[in-house]
């Protein structure tokens, strides 16, 4: 399966960015060159991530015919040293990206569903492909 999205800057730092069907905007807060009018790129981020793992849960629930009553996550991004980090699981040095998470599933589950709902809740889709890391294809760049 493959995922294409177009971005085109509008102005300062607003960019319109559309999968064919629909549209969303991305910008960046003032202190940055922003309007703040939208989610800047980390937040969007987040948000995908956040997307995928509240549909992951959900429909595994569904598969499965149980009962969830909700689910909410909480993604937190930020930049830490490698020394500094006690819990990051990673040989390298340097700064790292770091994302925290706090994810909430309710519903009236016995404990071995609540053990392969926690499994379930850090394997989709985008945080697998996160935690792999992303290998970048050919690059065009035209600068005209």
């Amino acid at each position: 399966m493959s995922t294409k999205i177009t971005a085109d800057l509008t102005g300062g730092a607003y960019v319109r960015v559309t999968n064919g069907r629909h549209v969303w905007i991305g910008d960046e807060p003032e202190s940055a060159g922003g309007t703040d009018e939208a989610p800047n790129p980390y937040e969007l981020l987040l948000g995908a991530l956040a997307a995928c793992t509240c549909i992951t849960v959900s429909l595994y629930c569904q598969h499965k015919g149980w009962k969830l009553d909700n689910v909410s996550v909480e993604y937190e991004h930020d930049r830490v040293h490698a020394d500094d980090c006690d819990d990051c699981d990673s040989d390298a040095t340097g700064h790292l990206d770091r994302v925290r998470s706090r994810i909430f599933i309710d519903g009236d589950f016995d404990d071995a569903q609540r053990e392969r709902l926690r499994q379930v809740a850090v394997r989709c889709p985008v945080h697998k492909t996160l935690d792999r890391g992303i290998t970048f294809g050919h690059e065009e760049i035209h600068v005209g």
